[in-house]
């Protein structure tokens, strides 16, 4: 062909670079093959109203064409959408040669068009699908396709608006819309446009789309595509097929509506479209129902279009295709042919393609990745990995001064940086650890997914840290953690989420500068004569272990004494009596627990030699300090008995005041505050436990004529009868501070903490509605069973869907009845719902905890009280067809749901849970309780070579990571929930000893520990959190959890 003259792609339209295409393949497919031959030019209109042209070879499958546009688009979730013939409304399939498809002509123009319209717009996982689908509402409403009142027009418009010219202005309100018309008669609703418009100051595009959707997925008529027919007795009703099943109307009004779990076969004849329903005994359906269509083409168009539905909404994978026949085919051949949307959601959660920059053709503001996209004016590289290798230094003196020379060495590096930075705006990246999207890089690190990822920028992004290009996937919302959303524009990693929306984030401090500094790494051949000269018996590194884990413990209670009384004092907002009462209590524990960890350390020193080295033996001992202290420390149990009393009080006091909830709320988004509030409070006594469990293990090590066996087993009495007086009420504490922490979690609840209420299981199960399987959040109590869904918004707060009484509830296998693995029925009193879990193992977690539950239920013989504060129980079973029906009320309210929500932590376990698909039981976490750990650890990606030395701090499932112990925030955080833990194997090549390796997915860390004892430690406590065990198997290896 001649050449054609040069002109903008769809890609370059939409900023994207011109060679930068997304496969909407599987990993390991290989795209179909271009046949050779003669290549046609075929325009397509896309969303935006603009028109593009494709050259493609006449005899290719359609399934080119489609992945042609969707590259130029860099759309991932490109299998939600479809190539439509304007003239008879007929979708292009993928495997048809594409010269079949027109007649005699190639100038007809295709429209590029939503196909699949999913229940719920939180499974769009990309900032760019959404705003396509919300093109795609507007088209719709103007076309007259989505009918609504004019409240819930009004309410979409306004939010178109808000998408396109931002906040209200009442003049350039009335001059926009005067210039477009998004419905007909639209002058008659441009006050009420204004008055919602007025709602929605500070609104991102994103977030508008957001809202948009929201809205329109909860009309009548949203993604409904009618197709004109005629009953039995000759009256016109239109056809229409949805994500739930086969939808039947009159005009406009919905009259009837077949699901997909009703529906035995669909088929047609010549003009006769059938649909077979399996026997119900309840139902006044004939066994078929037979509907006339204008022809047989009509009637085959609309037969495909059911056939693609339920395929990609229901089923787990592509069908098989049909075998040919070997003599005469009967019947159609036609199959589903792509991935199905669990493939979708799968594929993106996993992460496996790359986020890439938009900008929006009728918005004057630009897109949330367009504007994070840009990289930081301060900082144009992210530092190389360090290639040398690193060991351990085992004193506390070398490590300050190595953290003195990392600063020094940073402060000199900015400097000489800072000169050229604003003359490049692009990004350098180390050729190991970075990966350019958008102009930006994603370290190694980042491509850790939904939960791993820079806490220490929770609130205050870090200008010394460069910026990066990332997205999270579902919610519209910027965020800095990978998994939570707090307000604010920030940044985040998420690849990792199936339901996070892409934003951006930034580089881990994991790699940061003074991370990687070369200053900030010894040689291991200068660790090698250190190691010679220190210590290596069991003994001193159990003492070692006392001293690591009490430098967190007492930073843990620097938070109180500290950081959240500076603040207390500064606000005013807190009773006399209750600052009183907490400060009172913590400041004699922190001033005790100095002095011990002072002592602690000067008996290291004694023991490694690194001061008076010319005494021998009788310091290479621990024991006799732990006596000492421990007696010591039965002195301040009065402070320990009045934590129950704090607990309470500091929650009645947060219960009644307006002014004490937000400052408590405020100071948990502190960089210091990294674990929950009230969790801080509760340390004080989970560490006597960990005093009780070294001194078992120093016990368990030494022979008894050994000199420090005898102050050892005295210590470990002295420690076991205080754990023992205090134990009860720390499980009672336990379960208190749990159900207040899960109440900020969840909205639509008032009296989830009540006397006698206590907290089983939490985790993440699929729920089969007539909508099919959707994701939802589980909290099993003794006495109810709550079920939620993720809300997508500044809150990042899980919205109670409804509740289940466990009194009279019993428990089925349904896998059989359902086709669905691993599901189960739970039959309640009132209602009954099907769930499903995401392994065999999760589902005998849940049995064993729900049965668990009933049996006290019964014991009890008092039904739960009323729970829901609003929201009514959702009663429908799979078969009912029934759509969600929404009031104007609700929809009005839905559009200030992110001024009345505040800001909330995402990274909690619950949301860890709900992006990893697991469980996690009250046993869990008093299991957690007792295993952290503190230490140096060096850590190495999978691709680099080089080994980083941090401190880690391992606690509530998760690894924090500092740059020292000095630090007084976290860098950076990893949740192991869903990990598997495990040795390098030989293939890997890690000549290292005492490493283990931690990998989720794709994502994979090596942690090199410094010894055998330390290695075996680190190990232990990180298999509590990466593999929770069954409760009987739990409760066989400690003591009987009361409940």
């Amino acid at each position: 062909m001649g050449e054609t003259e040069q002109r903008p792609t769809a890609g370059s339209r939409l900023g994207a670079q011109e060679n930068a295409g997304i496969s909407t393949l599987e990993h390991g497919q290989k795209p179909p093959l271009t046949p050779p031959g003669k290549l046609i030019s075929i325009k397509i209109q896309m969303l935006d109203d603009t028109q593009e042209t494709f050259e493609v070879p006449q005899r290719a499958p359609g399934k080119v064409l489609h992945d042609a546009v969707c590259n130029h688009l860099n759309l991932v979730e490109g299998d939600y959408f479809g190539l439509e013939f304007p003239d008879h409304k007929k979708m292009m399939v993928c495997k048809k040669l594409i010269f079949t498809w027109f007649s005699s002509t190639y100038h007809v123009v295709v429209k590029f068009v939503v196909k699949f319209f999913p229940p719920d717009h939180a499974q769009l996982q990309e900032e760019l699908t959404r705003y396509l689908f919300a093109l795609q509402v507007k088209q719709d409403l103007a076309q007259g396709r989505l009918t609504c009142n004019d409240t819930s027009t009004a309410l979409l418009i306004s939010h178109i608006v808000q998408s396109e010219i931002g906040d209200f202005d009442e003049t350039i309100d009335r001059e926009h819309l005067a210039k477009n018309k998004y419905i007909p008669q639209q002058e008659a609703l441009e006050d009420k446009i204004m008055e919602f418009h007025r709602n929605h100051m500070g609104q991102t595009p994103a977030e508008s789309d957001f809202q948009l959707l929201e809205i329109a997925r909860r009309l009548e008529m949203y993604g409904i595509r009618l197709h004109p027919a005629k009953d039995r007795e000759g009256t016109k009703i239109n056809l229409a097929v949805a994500n739930t099943g086969i939808l039947v109307f009159q005009g406009h009004t919905k009259i009837n509506a077949f699901n997909w779990a009703k529906v035995r076969k669909l088929s047609f004849k010549r003009k006769r479209f059938l649909i077979k329903l399996r026997p119900d005994v309840n139902s006044s359906f004939q066994d078929t129902l037979e509907f006339l269509m204008a022809s047989r083409d009509f009637c085959k168009s609309f037969w495909k279009i059911c056939v693609e539905h339920h395929a990609f909404f229901r089923l787990f994978e592509e069908p098989k295709p049909k075998p040919k026949p070997v003599l005469f085919s009967r019947g159609s051949s036609f199959r589903f042919s792509g991935r199905t949307q669990k493939q979708v959601l799968d594929y993106v959660k996993e992460g496996g393609h790359k986020k890439v920059q938009f900008e929006r053709k009728h918005s004057k503001i630009r897109s949330i990745r367009s504007l994070t996209a840009q990289p930081s004016e301060q900082h144009t590289e992210v530092p190389k990995q360090v290639s040398d290798s690193s060991s351990f230094a085992y004193g506390d003196d070398n490590d300050a001064a190595a953290v003195q020379s990392c600063q020094q060495g940073k402060e000199l590096k900015a400097s000489m940086e800072d000169t050229g930075q604003h003359k490049s705006p692009s990004l350098k990246k180390s050729p190991k650890e970075g990966r350019k999207v958008d102009g930006a890089v994603v370290s190694a690190v980042e491509e850790e997914e939904e939960a791993a990822t820079d806490r220490m920028q929770q609130n205050r992004p870090q200008s010394q840290q460069p910026s990066t290009a990332g997205s999270l996937t579902g919610s519209p919302h910027l965020s800095e953690l990978s998994i939570n959303s707090q307000g604010g524009p920030s940044v985040a990693n998420m690849s990792l989420s199936p339901n996070l929306s892409p934003d951006a984030k930034q580089s881990s401090p994991l790699i940061s500068p003074l991370l990687n500094d070369p200053s900030c790494i010894r040689t291991e051949e200068e660790e090698e004569v250190k190691k010679k000269r220190f210590p290596t018996e069991k003994a001193y590194f159990i003492a070692k272990e006392v001293a690591t884990t009490e430098r967190t413990y007492l930073k843990d209670l620097e938070v109180i004494t500290s950081w959240f009384q500076s603040a207390v004092n500064k606000e005013d907002c807190m009773p006399e009596t209750l600052k009183n009462l907490i400060f009172s209590n913590f400041e004699p524990l922190h001033k005790f627990h100095t002095g011990f960890l002072k002592e602690i350390e000067q008996r290291l020193a004694l023991w490694e030699g690194r001061s008076n080295a010319h005494i021998k033996g009788g310091h290479q001992r621990i024991g006799d300090v732990m006596l000492k202290n421990i007696q010591s420390m039965k002195q301040l149990t009065i402070h320990l008995w009045k934590h129950d009393e704090i607990l309470t009080e500091l929650e009645n006091g947060i219960k009644n005041s307006r002014k004490l909830e937000t400052f408590c709320r405020d100071f948990e988004l502190q960089k210091v505050c990294y674990l929950p509030l009230n969790t801080f409070l509760l340390r004080p006594l989970h560490r006597l436990m960990h005093y009780k469990q070294i001194m078992e293990r120093l016990c368990k090590h030494y022979p008894p004529n050994h000199p420090d066996f005898r102050d050892s087993r005295a210590a470990l009495a002295e420690i076991t009868e205080m754990v023992a007086q205090l134990h009860g009420n720390m499980i009672k504490m336990e379960n208190f501070q749990k159900l207040h922490e899960l109440k900020k979690d969840l909205i639509g609840i008032d009296n989830l903490v009540i006397p006698g209420r206590e907290f089983i299981r939490l985790g993440s199960l699929s729920k089969l509605s007539g909508k099919g399987l959707q994701q939802r959040m589980f909290f099993l109590f003794n006495d109810i069973l709550l079920y939620t869904s993720r809300g997508l918004t500044a809150s990042n707060q899980f919205k109670v869907h409804g509740h289940l009484p466990l009194y009279g509830m019993t428990i089925e296998d349904s896998e059989e009845e359902w086709g669905v693995p691993h599901c189960l029925t739970l039959r309640g009193q009132q209602q009954s719902i099907i769930v499903a879990a995401s392994t065999r193992a999760e589902m005998d977690k849940w049995i064993e905890d729900i049965q668990m539950a009933i049996d006290l239920a019964e014991k009890s013989s008092d039904p739960a009280p009323e729970l829901l504060a609003s929201s009514p129980p959702d009663n429908k079973s799979p078969d009912e067809t029934t759509v969600d029906q929404e009031s104007e009320d609700d929809l009005s309210a839905s559009r200030t749901s992110l001024e009345r929500q505040s800001p909330h932590r995402g990274n909690t376990t619950v949301h860890v849970c709900w992006h990893r698909n697991t469980s996690v039981s009250m046993i869990d976490f008093s299991i957690a309780v007792e295993n952290q750990l503190s230490g140096n650890l060096l850590r190495k990606f999978k691709n680099s070579n080089g080994w980083q030395k941090l401190w880690v701090v391992f606690t509530n499932f998760c690894m924090f990571f500092y740059k020292s112990h000095q630090d007084n925030h976290p860098l950076a955080s990893l949740p192991l929930l869903g990990y598997s833990l495990t040795i390098p194997s030989e293939s890997e090549n890690i000549h290292k000893d005492y490493v283990f390796k931690l990998h989720f997915k794709s994502h994979v860390y090596y942690f090199r520990a410094e010894s055998e004892y330390t290695f075996e430690r680190w190990m232990e406590v990180i298999r509590s959190a990466t593999s929770s065990a069954l409760r009987t198997r739990a409760l066989s290896h400690r003591e009987p959890h009361t409940y």
